[in-house]
């Protein structure tokens, strides 16, 4: 059963890219056969004029289902190291990175507090009321609160303070990635952006773009899910695939109400001294 729903999950990624997503001045997406959600980090304009340089840093969903095609796509871009931020079980469901040869991957978990396992198992129970009791009556978004929420525990501060610091330190292109690549990735990709001096609604605009790239594979994994028996209603998973303002705010103002300032949860809560973040910005803005 959990081949079947993996299964699933991979087609779904594979079938249908967001062709009809323009490619934007920042931020640019990397159309690959088997990753919806992989985008360039350069292009997107700072406070001061500067710009983030392309190459530096690539954010993505999980890359079990590249292709031959997509591993020479990466190929091309030299990538210094992979970071998996997928917990074991998410690796075990999905399967392994398919990288280029001599690519290093390092597995660095961040927990999702569970979501991955509690939607697998709630799909799998085939169970229409008890989905119903789970997701929904608000029951997914508070999941998806809690998972952003999560991201201010120590362990998840520790990983996100430790890719940055790899981020400021690496010259080539690093890539890091989580299941979906929208929410650890995306935070991620938030902080990083702001760090740098990217303006707050540039980087949250970002962040929202997930739903424009995942929304023909998310949309065809409910249609698979429902086709399979597996729900009646999969409409009830769709806060679970979506990103959205209210969950990114959950983490900002934890952040805010943890440390006083943006500012400082870089450097008290990340453990980011004013010497890395120059490197960061010397390293990601030219």
């Amino acid at each position: 059963m959990t081949t079947t729903l993996a299964s699933l999950a991979l087609a779904a990624t594979a079938v249908l890219q967001p062709t009809a997503v323009a490619a934007p001045t920042a931020g640019g997406h990397i159309p690959l056969e088997g990753a919806v959600n992989v985008r360039d980090l350069g292009g997107f304009r700072t406070y001061d004029g500067a710009t983030v340089k392309s190459g530096k840093a690539i954010r993505a969903d999980a890359l079990a289902g590249l292709s031959d095609a997509d591993i020479a796509t990466l190929a091309g871009r030299n990538l210094t190291s992979v970071v998996d931020l997928r917990t074991p079980g998410e690796v075990q469901f999905m399967g392994a990175d398919r990288l280029p040869s001599g690519v290093p991957l390092v597995a660095r978990p961040i927990d999702d507090t569970g979501l991955f396992t509690q939607m697998m198992q709630v799909i799998q129970s085939k169970d229409p009321v008890r989905q119903q009791e789970v997701l929904g009556n608000g029951g997914a978004e508070r999941i998806m609160h809690g998972v952003y929420a999560s991201f201010l525990a120590p362990e998840s501060r520790h990983a996100f303070g430790t890719t940055i610091r790899e981020l400021a330190a690496t010259e080539g292109p690093l890539l890091y990635h989580c299941t979906s690549g929208k929410d650890r990735t995306g935070f991620l990709t938030y902080v990083v952006l702001r760090a740098v001096g990217v303006p707050e609604p540039t980087a949250r605009q970002d962040y929202l773009r997930s739903n424009e790239f995942r929304a023909a594979a998310d949309a065809k994994l409910r249609e698979q899910v429902k086709r399979a028996g597996y729900m009646q209603n999969p409409d009830l998973l769709i806060p679970l695939q979506e990103v959205r303002n209210e969950y990114l705010d959950t983490a900002v103002s934890k952040l805010e109400q943890q440390y006083g300032s943006f500012g400082k949860f870089l450097t008290d809560g990340l453990g980011l001294d004013p010497a890395t973040l120059m490197k960061l910005r010397k390293n990601l803005v030219g």
